[in-house]
């Protein structure tokens, strides 16, 4: 009787030691998995999460938005070619009150830029190379800057025509005014278009002009 009784405690006792140790071993080896799991799901949404915000910001200094520096700039790119071009304007000015009433506080500063027979290539070589070919300006100034340069590049066509083509009266006078008046009022429009779209934070896309400078702001 004492000896199964013995038996039975020392069965009970080893029961005992063996249910504890696969008691312990779990406790000890379930956090484990656990553990590797939240280390092996954790950094996967911080990496998507860290590349989506990656993503994001990329999208936005790539967009068309900009901020109030932006709109500035690029709103005063557009009186580069008006300042250029406001010589076809002579016939159309005189006519016109409220063309000379928009032209008039603009003079001075016609005058600073018709000082120097260079002002309008050194201006061209400014706004080329340190603003269009900057990446650090947003796409937004460098679309507006590379849309004003391509206006101005454009005054080359009427200028060989008036070179070549100075009738002195007749027809071929009439023709000449017309054409000199309207490419000074396309040069107007373009002015007051852009710049006043880039003051509200619209991006302006000129005729004949939007698509040459998508082409070359990337």
């Amino acid at each position: 009787m004492a000896s199964s009784t013995l038996f039975s405690s020392v069965a009970i006792a080893s029961l005992t030691l063996s249910k504890n140790p696969l008691q312990s071993s779990f406790l000890h080896s379930s956090p484990n998995p656990s553990s590797l799991l939240t280390l092996n799901v954790l950094p996967k949404k911080f990496t998507k999460s860290n590349k989506l915000r990656t993503l994001i910001v990329a999208k936005s200094n790539d967009s068309d938005s900009a901020d109030a520096g932006d709109r500035l700039i690029s709103a005063l790119c557009y009186f580069y070619p008006f300042f250029d071009g406001v010589q076809y304007g002579k016939f159309v000015i005189t006519q016109f009150y409220p063309i000379q009433a928009i032209i008039q506080p603009l003079i001075p500063a016609i005058r600073v830029f018709k000082s120097f027979p260079f002002n309008g290539f050194l201006v061209f070589l400014t706004l080329y190379f340190f603003v269009v070919r900057n990446p650090n300006f947003s796409r937004y100034v460098r679309f507006n800057t590379m849309q004003a340069i391509v206006l101005d590049v454009l005054l080359i066509f009427p200028d060989l025509l008036e070179r070549g083509f100075n009738p002195t009266g007749g027809i071929g006078l009439d023709l000449l005014m017309s054409l000199d008046s309207t490419v000074f009022l396309f040069l107007l429009v373009c002015l007051i278009y852009g710049s006043s779209s880039c003051i509200i934070g619209q991006l302006p896309r000129l005729p004949i002009v939007a698509d040459a400078a998508d082409r070359q702001v990337m």
